[in-house]
């Protein structure tokens, strides 16, 4: 795979390398499992359910990472520590996995973040027809991957809706999908899609302020109907959708979508302060 490391070094299975030393990513076999972690002010947001889903994502499909918690936590603050970075992604990667060695790698990737003008206008998303194998396993795909990033390209569009061969929306591409109608959110059953960690926090959100979630696929012939709409994701937090193809949707100013937005922001924020570093 290529050599997708930023800055100066990378952790390759425990030892800090240069990230001009591709032999991490030039040694990658398939499966490559893996996570993508934000930091904030050098604390890696939500770290225990990422470790927690790159876990069931190797048991998914019958492997077991070996390395433990706590190794991993350990990497990842040498890896900021020898940076001096703390604010960007990085990723978790797991792959050789049945190899007596597996490979285990930690490193900073390209990120971005929405500007604040996104969040008030809201994006333009797209219908995408296609549907993952095994969807609770964050497992690299690279051709599904390289199509839906043209068609984004080419629409000009911030994220593509998954649509699955019956019509109805699963997930974002690199997202879950939450949707609003009167006072109620719609979102796809556990079972369907992939468990994103920033999703977990919205329904905890949702559950703490009595905000009832039905976890039901929403066909794409019902979109018109709805009050609003919003992804989700590491580097997104809770984006409102202001278009789905050609058709728009009030999303940035629905009260329940602020609502929630403000919670998550506000649960991060509370998870930072207890667990920054001395």
């Amino acid at each position: 795979m290529d050599n997708e490391a930023l800055l100066k070094y990378y952790m390759y299975n425990g030892e800090l390398v240069p990230t001009s030393d591709a032999k991490g990513f030039m040694e990658a076999t398939s499966p490559l499992i893996y996570e993508v972690i934000r930091l904030i002010d050098s604390v890696p947001i939500f770290l225990e359910g990422h470790i927690k889903r790159m876990r069931k994502s190797a048991e998914l499909i019958d492997k077991t990472i070996k390395k433990s918690d706590e190794e991993i936590t350990e990497e990842i603050h040498k890896l900021i520590d020898a940076n001096k970075e703390y604010n960007m992604n990085i990723k978790l990667l797991c792959t050789n996995v049945d190899s007596p060695e597996q490979t285990f790698m930690v490193y900073y990737i390209k990120s971005s973040y929405p500007e604040k003008e996104v969040y008030e206008k809201g994006i333009h998303t797209i219908l995408f027809h296609s549907e993952r194998e095994n969807p609770n396993a964050k497992i690299v795909n690279a051709g599904l991957r390289q199509r839906i990033n043209d068609e984004i390209k080419e629409q000009n569009a911030y994220e593509a809706l998954l649509v699955n061969r019956n019509g109805y929306i699963t997930e974002g591409s690199r997202s879950n999908m939450f949707f609003v109608k009167d006072d109620k959110v719609f979102t796809a059953p556990a079972g369907d899609v992939l468990l994103g960690i920033t999703r977990n926090e919205i329904m905890n959100v949702c559950n703490e302020q009595n905000i009832e979630v039905i976890e039901k696929e929403v066909h794409k012939d019902t979109l018109r109907d709805l009050d609003g709409a919003f992804m989700t994701g590491t580097s997104v937090n809770a984006l409102p959708i202001a278009t789905i193809d050609d058709i728009k949707l009030d999303s940035v100013n629905n009260t329940i979508i602020k609502k929630i937005a403000e919670g998550y922001l506000q649960k991060m924020q509370e998870y930072i302060k207890i667990n920054l570093r001395k």
